[in-house]
């Protein structure tokens, strides 16, 4: 394992997990160069592949962060990937997500198609999959919670929400190591019903709703509902649901 100091490019720098990735790198005493859209030092467009090969002159690790359920990940790790070949990257980092060759949702399919973009780079490669973050579950608990009463939930759905700052200490440890292929998943500490989950939440904002389990249709659901998306044998999180919003709303 190499623990020297490093050049690291982070994609999606900006973003849920880019800002606290970068500052554990920097901590942990790396160089590292922040990319995003609207980036003063290394504007770069991943969809056209504009900016990159000055970006990534003379890094040693990529940590490719950027994603977008709008669609476009797959011609953007084409690009990242070109480029980094060009520069001679020796480590490519990709943040996944549990379940994305088990639930057939499209963002999670574009996700599957950027692992093999990875895998046969021809770069050293490194994937991790993380459960969804916990502001991804209170976002979707607060748009439910808009409905009068209710909480509508998915019926027979669970989730292991993990936070992000647990997911950046990972990938920071894995930017300062060699290669490592597909590495073990990384799944928070509960697996708890959505409507556990909108119990906490309501308990933790002061909502008076009800939450009402919904059944749904499709193979999305099912797969969901089968626990596609899950990593219970991976619960190496710390920070629960719970703590996570009482640290929010506190």
């Amino acid at each position: 394992m190499t623990t020297a100091r490093k050049t690291i490019l982070v994609t999606g720098a900006t973003g849920t997990l880019g800002r606290p990735l970068c500052a554990r790198l920097a901590a942990d005493g790396h160089e590292v160069r922040e990319l995003s859209r609207n980036s003063r030092e290394h504007p770069v467009d991943l969809r056209r592949g504009t900016g990159l090969d000055a970006a990534l002159a003379g890094v040693d690790t990529v940590v490719h962060c950027a994603s977008s359920p709008r669609g476009g990940d797959e011609e953007a790790a084409r690009h990242l990937i070109a480029a980094a070949r060009r520069a001679g990257v020796g480590h490519l980092v990709y943040i996944s997500i549990v379940g994305v060759d088990r639930v057939p949702l499209g963002y999670y399919r574009a996700k599957f198609a950027v692992e093999r973009l990875v895998e046969e780079s021809g770069l050293g490669w490194t994937v991790l999959r993380a459960t969804q973050f916990h502001d991804l579950v209170e976002g979707i608990l607060a748009g439910a919670a808009k409905v009068p009463l209710v909480l509508p939930v998915p019926a027979g759905v669970a989730d292991q929400p993990v936070e992000v700052t647990e997911v950046a200490g990972r990938l920071a440890e894995l930017a300062a190591s060699d290669p490592a292929g597909r590495v073990p998943d990384l799944g928070g500490p509960e697996v708890l019903s959505f409507t556990e989950l909108a119990r906490a939440y309501l308990a933790a904002t002061g909502r008076a709703r009800r939450p009402l389990p919904l059944p749904l249709a499709g193979r999305t659901y099912r797969a969901f509902r089968a626990g596609g998306h899950l990593a219970p044998d991976r619960a190496t999180g710390r920070v629960t649901f719970a703590q996570y919003l009482r640290e929010r709303h506190r």
